[in-house]
């Protein structure tokens, strides 16, 4: 899997459990695509600091992975509703019953939730 996508997941789930400071250096090098001389320059700390703290972060936030698994559970769901998506089509191309309306909103509200 592409690893910024990866990243930003593992941040998205468990972001809120980095320190402050940690987040801050972390949002700038993931979700705002600056550069760690951008970013060691704004924070006032070396290239070296800012690449440390980052790869520090990865690991914390890839043991969180590690233990509770809630980016791999939210794929699971993910590909589970897909999988119902792709199913209602091909019955829908049949015939359109309330049951088979039914069940594509509630799969779009899991997906939503998500």
């Amino acid at each position: 899997m592409n690893v910024l996508l990866e990243q930003t997941l593992l941040y998205d789930f468990y972001g809120e459990l980095l320190t402050e400071h940690q987040k801050e250096i972390y949002e700038q090098f993931v979700l705002e695509d600056l550069s760690l001389g951008e970013i060691a320059e704004e924070a006032g700390i070396s290239r070296q600091g800012v690449h440390d703290l980052i790869k520090r972060c990865n690991k914390t936030l890839e043991g969180y992975e590690a233990k509770l698994h809630l980016v791999q559970r939210f794929r699971s769901i993910r590909e589970k509703v897909h999988r119902i998506d792709v199913l209602l089509e091909q019955e829908e191309t049949l015939q359109k019953t309330p049951v088979i309306q039914e069940v594509r909103r509630i799969a779009d509200e899991i997906i939503e939730e998500l």
